[in-house]
């Protein structure tokens, strides 16, 4: 399989993964949904706590106010005390997270104090999880949000809707207050954190907004007649418009954990100790914050924030700017996009390690773009989709990897780890069209080294003797080929046979093989010291090199036997070279063919050391055509030429 088709493979891999997680973004089934909330979460850990404005005030119910007004839930008497504390100390908004849904005697006292401060709104409570219709509740409708466009868009996106009756103040406070807001709170069913405002309601074909919206519309001087909603898209808010999704909910830019908004003790408040420089000309939101009441809430920040906070973060927010908006399916669809074909691209030609360290980069990339376009521009993009489409795409390819190109990698390896170094081992295994197994025409140089006189040397020895003098001969020469990159073909007895440029292309294999011969040579006069020290026999060999065109690939019986080799006449002409050796007493026989192939380099100053002398011509056994045959010795100096006399040609008779 060439290097082109199998990237093509593995880019053809990365789309597929691909397009199967724009399936998943577009379905977000609930693990996806589920992943993608957790990665929500930690974009605000990463992001760390953002100082809030101070237009928002928390008058908490906390233990310290408990302790000094007594339990839960406190008189009419008492908060209508507060009310008018938080008069006098000029507050601009008071917005309650406290329902009054019973009467009492003490409501007529709450409800004047609620009146004479004219600034004060109160909470309802929808239904969900009755299965009745919506009822009309008296005094609910003139908190409805008037100006809707675009109301036709709701029928394929209805808002969030309740049903049944709503809990609202009893008739002498909601009369008397400004007005009414919901403070609803959704968590995500599936972990129960709350990541969603609400910002719009449906009760009984109206929309009601909730406590944040109405608290800072108030703040800001906007009444009613101003406070626009634009049906699936956004409210807008005199000059400021509030993204929010199909559903008019807006995604809660919370700045930190609980207590990151300032909170003041209603005892505090009660006692004087906190009046106009802390309250004056600002949002007051009273609510529980004491863990007793329950009124706890999780958040991407933490699992104990108490709701009120919630409400004043939701003001704050708008106050400040700060929104969060999620990104359209075109751009979370963009974005995995995008991500998916830069990470194909990669694995279609990167390897395993490569291509490892390419994932984790790409994914720390990924992760990187939505963290800051999350922080910085407020924008949350799909995250879940693009990490694991990045994850699954490398271990998709790389199984791909193990059990197709393996397999290959395996053939090849098992098939020329015998033949040739590993180095080139690997360069065929990455780029296996090389071998072109199936068998081509190339120009190669052979080398034929035969042991002389070896049958003589075996019969006068034990086999044990010949055998490891022999071993360690063919070792010896082994590594000889191998450092020169030489093909080893095969050992026939004691003869070894070579062969340069195949299955990796090579320009110099002619002068790579005269190389090998010559360090073939001195490396078994290396081995005769030895064998003198030690009282062994010694070997002696003769070497013929020839150059020509043959046929090299996987010859054998296809399933049985195979050898990558090389087979024609030029492998023939090399094989009578080698035994003319002994004939004319040399080492190293080379033919013209590989001289000729050496001219151009020796000029240009390569093979120093090496002399090439002409031995003579010959017509060997079986050929017509004469070849001129030099010795090959090491030389001083640089490579030298001396031609051979001319002569008439020798015809040879013997093989």
């Amino acid at each position: 399989m060439s290097r082109v088709r199998t990237a093509t493979i593995r880019f053809l891999i990365g789309c597929a993964v691909s397009a199967l997680f724009c399936l998943l973004l577009v379905l977000n089934p609930l693990p996806i949904e589920m992943t993608e909330a957790k990665l929500y979460d930690l974009r605000f850990h990463m992001r760390g706590e953002v100082h809030p404005p101070g237009s928002v005030v928390i008058a908490a119910i906390d233990e310290k106010s408990l302790a000094r007004l007594g339990r839960w839930p406190w008189s009419r008497e008492v908060m209508a005390g507060i009310v008018k504390k938080l008069a006098e100390a000029q507050a601009a908004v008071v917005a309650f997270d406290v329902i009054f849904p019973e009467s009492d005697r003490d409501d007529p006292l709450l409800g004047s104090a609620i009146a004479d401060a004219g600034n004060v709104i109160l909470p309802v409570a929808f239904d969900f999880e009755s299965k009745a219709a919506p009822q009309r509740v008296p005094g609910l409708e003139p908190s409805a949000l008037p100006v809707i466009e675009g109301a036709e868009l709701y029928r394929d996106y209805p808002p969030i809707g309740s049903h049944g009756v709503p809990i609202i103040p009893v008739q002498p406070l909601r009369e008397s207050a400004m007005a009414l807001a919901h403070i609803n709170m959704l968590p995500d069913p599936f972990d129960g954190t709350l990541r969603w405002e609400a910002l719009l309601i449906a009760h009984d074909g109206f929309l009601y907004p909730s406590l944040g919206l109405r608290s800072a519309a108030f703040y800001k001087g906007i009444g009613p007649e101003r406070l626009k909603v634009l049906a699936t898209r956004a409210v807008v808010m005199g000059k400021t418009e509030i993204p929010t999704d199909r559903w008019g909910r807006m995604p809660i830019n919370y700045y930190g954990g609980g207590h990151t908004l300032r909170h003041v003790s209603i005892a505090d408040i009660v006692d004087g100790k906190v009046g106009e420089k802390e309250l004056g000309n600002r949002i007051v939101f009273i609510g529980a914050s004491a863990v007793g009441m329950l009124d706890l809430r999780v958040t991407p920040f933490t699992a104990v924030f108490p709701g009120v906070e919630k409400q004043a973060t939701v003001a704050a927010s708008i106050l400040d700017g700060r929104f969060l908006a999620r990104a359209s399916r075109g751009e979370d669809l963009g974005f995995l996009i995008a991500s998916g074909l830069l990470m194909a691209l990669l694995l279609s030609r990167l390897g395993l390690a490569w291509g490892g360290t390419a994932t984790l980069v790409v994914m720390a990339g990924v992760a990187a773009t939505a963290q800051l376009l999350f922080s910085r521009y407020g924008l949350w993009i799909n995250l879940a989709c693009p990490l694991g489409n990045v994850l699954c795409m490398f271990v998709s390819v790389t199984a791909w990897n193990y059990t197709v190109e393996e397999r290959r990698a395996r053939g090849i390896r098992a098939m020329f780890s015998s033949y040739v170094t590993t180095a080139i081992v690997n360069e065929l295994i990455e780029n296996p069209a090389l071998a072109r197994l199936g068998g081509e025409k190339r120009e190669v140089t052979i080398l034929f080294s035969d042991v002389r006189g070896f049958t003589t040397f075996s019969e006068e020895r034990a086999p044990e003797e010949v055998v490891a003098l022999l071993n360690e001969y063919l070792g010896e020469m082994t590594d000889v080929v191998l450092k020169w990159g030489g093909t080893l073909d095969k050992f026939i007895g004691d003869a070894v046979m070579v062969f340069w440029n195949a299955p990796l292309p090579c320009a110099d294999h002619a002068l790579r093989a005269v190389r090998c011969a010559v360090e073939m040579q001195a490396r078994l006069d290396e081995l005769h010291e030895k064998w003198d020290r030690e009282g062994k026999p010694k070997l002696s060999c003769g070497i013929g090199i020839n150059t020509g065109y043959v046929i090299v690939g996987n010859i054998g019986a296809e399933g049985k036997k195979m050898d990558y080799t090389v087979i024609g006449d030029e492998v023939n002409l090399a094989s009578r070279v080698e035994s003319l050796t002994r004939r004319f007493e040399t080492g190293i026989l080379v033919t013209e063919k590989t001289v000729e192939r050496l001219r151009e380099g020796i000029a240009a100053g390569a093979l120093a050391g090496v002399e090439l002398r002409g031995v003579r011509r010959v017509i060997v056994k079986g050929k017509q055509q004469p070849v001129t045959l030099y010795e090959a010795i090491a030389a001083e100096g640089p490579a030298a030429i001396v031609e051979c006399a001319d002569a008439e040609p020798l015809r040879l008779t013997e093989k």
